[in-house]
């Protein structure tokens, strides 16, 4: 049986940059759940599932746009420590939540100097081309 949309997947995987960096993997736990189909995931991954037999183990290389999309350099600023909380001792890779116009944003500190910080809110992947092995291990039919 063919996953398709609708069926509820379990698969493990493994993600790399184009180095070779593992950013995740699911094998040292349990497999990731879905709903294939139901944007959950990005949508190269989903891509890649589909059509796929239990047992299958596939390698997919996602471009940007099928999985975290390009760079915003609108994402960035450049903001004064002083705009900082006090407690907040600001390090390269901090992750912080910031107020914009409709709720919060997540943002990661990218520079750090005497006098101000940089702020980045692109997801950490966006702009990467990713590699997956991803191995469906059990297919429930919708």
């Amino acid at each position: 049986m063919a996953a398709k949309k609708g069926d509820t997947v379990f698969v493990h995987y493994v993600g790399t940059l184009n180095d070779g960096t593992e950013f995740d993997s699911s094998y040292d736990r349990e497999p990731l759940e879905f709903v294939l189909g139901s944007g959950m995931l990005i949508p190269g991954f989903e891509k890649a599932v589909s059509g796929r037999e239990e047992g299958d183990k596939v390698t997919t290389v996602i471009p940007p746009e099928d999985a975290y999309g390009e760079k915003n350099d609108e994402l960035t600023a450049v903001v004064a420590r002083t705009e900082l909380p006090d407690h907040i001792s600001p390090e390269i890779g901090m992750m912080l939540q910031v107020g914009v116009e409709d709720g919060t944003m997540d943002v990661t500190i990218t520079r750090v100097d005497d006098n101000e910080i940089e702020i980045d809110g692109n997801h950490p992947l966006a702009g990467q081309e990713l590699t997956f092995v991803i191995e469906l291990v059990k297919i429930k039919a919708a």
